[in-house]
């Protein structure tokens, strides 16, 4: 990918249904189709890995956000790229993120709520509203934007193909994280 030479981890982070999992897919598309070798790693799929108890407390978010990091460091060090999609709805889950997580950009789906709240692909927002859940972020509690991030899209405004060409614009000119 111009402008980065070395192996890199994208996290792309917004709250439920802002588009996460549908980017990241795109961009992993791209990028191997441009020959670039790339994992992707999705909070959902990531937390069908632990047992049936696992739930939404924040401990357990953060035990799938540490399985995240863990992941995506082992493939940067083998060379391999990556992509995280994956809520990250508080400060506590991207410090975490950012202190471990080696040659990281951050970037965040500002998407407001409301539009989330239409798309709803899950169902989760209308379990929310009759009360079934009690744990959605940006409903039940706020989903905090990130204070730091390397690349910002609005999917209420820019189609799929739109955002993912706006990601990759921003690679071209982004500084890498690494840990402290």
């Amino acid at each position: 990918m111009e402008g980065i030479n070395q192996p890199f981890a994208i996290w792309i982070m917004g709250p439920t249904s802002s588009g996460k999992t549908t980017l990241s897919e795109k961009l992993v598309g791209v990028l191997r189709s441009n020959d670039v070798q790339v994992m992707h790693f999705d909070g959902d799929e990531v937390r069908n890995f632990f047992p049936e108890d696992m739930g939404f407390r924040p401990e357990d978010r953060l035990r799938v956000v540490d399985t995240i990091c863990h992941l995506a460091n082992k493939c940067v060090d083998a060379g391999v790229n990556v992509v995280v999609s994956a809520l990250t709805a508080n400060e506590n889950a991207r410090n975490r993120a950012f202190s471990c997580v080696k040659n990281l950009a951050v970037v965040y789906i500002d998407c407001p709520i409301e539009t989330c709240m239409q798309r709803d692909p899950k169902g989760l927002y209308k379990k929310a509203a009759a009360g079934e859940i009690d744990t959605l972020a940006g409903y039940n509690t706020p989903y905090e934007a990130p204070a730091r991030y390397e690349i910002g899209v609005d999917t209420s405004v820019l189609s799929p193909d739109q955002a993912v060409q706006a990601i990759i614009e921003g690679l071209a000119g982004c500084r890498l994280r690494n840990p402290a």
